[in-house]
């Protein structure tokens, strides 16, 4: 997904997050009866989705993602070394296996990965792989993270309706938002694409400031 000229897009008449953004056209009650699907407990706590950061951050990112996406991989050094250096970011991950089979594959696996622990490694290997993903790239990356690659066998088939739970739930999430590729981020009451570091951290800085104003 290419780069868009605005940095942001307001998204409160889509999803009104805690009031947040100055003139929201609808409530959360407003936008979960239209939505139900974009409830903030379905978007920013659903306990089966993976976390990572500051699980008590003052500023929740939300990226829906493909393994597969060059522009995904391209981002993900930068959202990584802000989650970081931040240190006040909850980041939140919804696999979007969008692409082709292997995002598919990719995206189970990573998922089944929670199971032993090893979700963070998991997506970073997958997030480094180059080129496009097949099945020997998607274990090499397995292999990577250090994961049991019987284990995760395992639990791919055997959790498989809970992943496939959570896929959907993404996908659905996706729709709701009007979200049309990858990667795609909310940042507060955000909707941006794919960024670079320096426009990330202001839009981070944004949303930070309307969220201590909100609160006056």
């Amino acid at each position: 997904m290419k780069k868009t000229t605005a940095i942001v897009t307001a998204i409160a008449s889509a999803f009104g997050l805690a009031g947040l953004l100055a003139g929201a056209t609808q409530s959360i009650a407003q936008a979960a009866k239209e939505h139900p699907i974009l409830n903030e407990r379905a978007v920013l706590h659903d306990p089966a989705v993976p976390v990572l950061g500051n699980p008590k951050g003052d500023v929740t990112i939300v990226e829906f993602f493909d393994y597969q996406c060059p522009y995904c991989r391209k981002m993900h050094p930068d959202l990584m070394r802000l989650v970081a250096e931040d240190g006040k970011i909850r980041l939140v991950l919804k696999d979007w296996p969008i692409l082709t089979q292997f995002s598919q594959v990719a995206a189970k696996l990573a998922l089944a990965a929670r199971y032993q622990g090893k979700y963070a490694e998991t997506h970073a290997a997958l997030m480094d792989t180059s080129g496009r993903l097949d099945q020997d790239k998607i274990r090499a990356a397995a292999v990577k993270a250090g994961l049991d690659l019987d284990k995760v066998d395992s639990d791919v088939k055997t959790r498989g309706p809970e992943i496939a739970a959570v896929l959907a739930r993404n996908a659905e999430q996706a729709g709701a938002l009007g979200l049309s590729g990858t990667p795609a981020l909310l940042v507060g009451p955000f909707k941006v694409p794919g960024l670079s570091y320096e426009d990330l951290k202001k839009v981070v800085a944004e949303a930070r400031a309307r969220s201590r104003n909100a609160r006056r």
